[in-house]
């Protein structure tokens, strides 16, 4: 600030005192009608001498810096707070569920005995559960990176520290994306056009376009300048992240629409079809309630990341209102995962059971398998089968018949 207007004195007493800024503008903010004032909020005395006095400020992002275009002052300043509180909860919850889910499924198996023929294979060997493994995997560095971030933005002489960390925070926040799109799509092939995705090295070619794909991204986007990546300021915090708005809207704008959109539409697809499924067939509704049907399509809700499309109603008067939702559930996406397709998930829980409760809450092995096989012969209606092939695909809790034999007949069922 300019000190032409300082006496002797004032000007010797304001040389004394130091201040280390976390963010640009927190401080002395711009507030509506174009007054200004300084904010004491977040700063403390670090150090105070008798001729020096060193502050320091320490504030937080919120989730929606990733995608939502943020407002320089006005009633937002307000609730930063609050959006800094509900993203590191958030934050900090999903990933602690996701390591739980990761571990889950990396560790347990599920116990399978289909028309008496008994075998163990581990629950991430179907395919949904090994794009789930991934999504959860990337997830998970993007909220553990997200955490960090803050904190790597207070080393202000590190600044190749703050490039590498948006870097990072930039890939995982692609990855993510790409994986829920991967996730789209193979349940798009497996219940719309019954593809075969027992073909060769399907996993290796979802994994090389999952990692891959935003991994040219943003090689490209830190060839192109280093400097697209460093200190980027919301109006009232410092944040590692994209700090060129072309680039944020190329790399990250344009890339989420992408996903979006095919996502969008192959859900809709998908739940076109299954309700055409259900129609033709409403001997095999029996056993599924409408709540049942609900709380699959809000757990693929989540797992395609549906709710990352508040970002494109946060304009205008709605804008807080949308900020605030899409906060809350793209911050808790990973525990809400865990909720859908962890937690609520029948042979899940019989894993835990099995593997990690005593007493009377243990289950042996083999628990369950009668009333499984009653099942399946009943919704079959074959008097003899042999259910070779079933993989349950665990985003909708549909049974997928692969090769269905009897005695008398073959039958490939749509």
């Amino acid at each position: 600030t300019s000190q032409e207007n300082l006496s002797p004195e004032e000007k010797k007493i304001a040389s004394r005192v130091q201040f280390t800024f976390f963010q640009k503008s927190t401080f002395f903010q711009v507030k509506l009608g174009g007054l200004g004032g300084w904010n004491r909020n977040g700063c403390y005395v670090k150090n105070s001498t008798e001729n020096e006095t060193i502050c320091s400020c320490n504030h937080l992002t919120s989730f929606a810096v990733l995608l939502v275009s943020m407002p320089v002052c006005g009633i937002f300043c307000r609730n930063d707070k609050i959006l800094n509180f509900i993203t590191y909860i958030g934050c900090g919850v999903s990933a602690i569920f996701l390591s739980v889910t990761l571990l889950t499924y990396l560790a347990f198996e599920l116990i399978k005995n289909l028309c008496d023929i008994s075998y163990k294979i581990k629950i991430r060997r179907d395919i949904p559960s090994k794009i789930l493994i991934h999504l959860c995997f990337s997830l998970l560095l993007l909220n553990l990176v997200f955490l960090l971030d803050s904190w790597m933005a207070l080393y202000r002489d590190a600044e190749g520290l703050c490039i590498s960390t948006a870097f990072f925070l930039h890939y995982f926040l692609l990855v993510s994306f790409t994986w829920m799109g991967l996730e789209a799509l193979h349940m798009y092939l497996a219940i719309v056009k019954v593809f075969n995705n027992f073909m060769s090295r399907y996993m290796l070619k979802f994994s090389l376009v999952g990692w891959g794909v935003p991994l040219v991204v943003v090689i490209i986007v830190i060839a192109v300048n280093k400097e697209n990546y460093g200190r980027f300021s919301d109006g009232t915090n410092d944040f590692c992240w994209l700090n060129n708005n072309i680039t944020f809207y190329v790399a990250v704008v344009a890339y989420f629409c992408i996903i979006f959109v095919l996502n969008l539409a192959m859900f809709v697809v998908v739940m076109i079809h299954l309700r055409r499924i259900k129609r033709r067939n409403p001997h095999n509704n029996q056993y599924r309630s409408s709540l049942h049907d609900l709380r699959s399509v809000t757990g693929l809700t989540f797992l395609l990341g549906l709710t990352w499309g508040f970002a494109f109603f946060a304009w205008g008067p709605v804008h807080l209102a949308f900020t605030y939702m899409f906060t809350i559930l793209n911050s808790l996406q990973g525990f809400l995962i865990f909720i859908f397709h962890c937690a609520l998930k029948e042979n899940v829980r019989k894993q835990w059971r099995i593997y990690l409760c005593c007493g009377s809450l243990r289950l042996a092995e083999n628990s369950g398998i009668a009333t499984l096989l009653t099942k399946l012969k009943t919704s079959c209606r074959l008097p003899l089968i042999d259910v070779l092939c079933v993989s349950p695909f665990n985003l909708s809790n549909v049974f997928f018949f692969c090769r269905v034999e009897s005695d008398s007949h073959k039958e490939q069922p749509h």
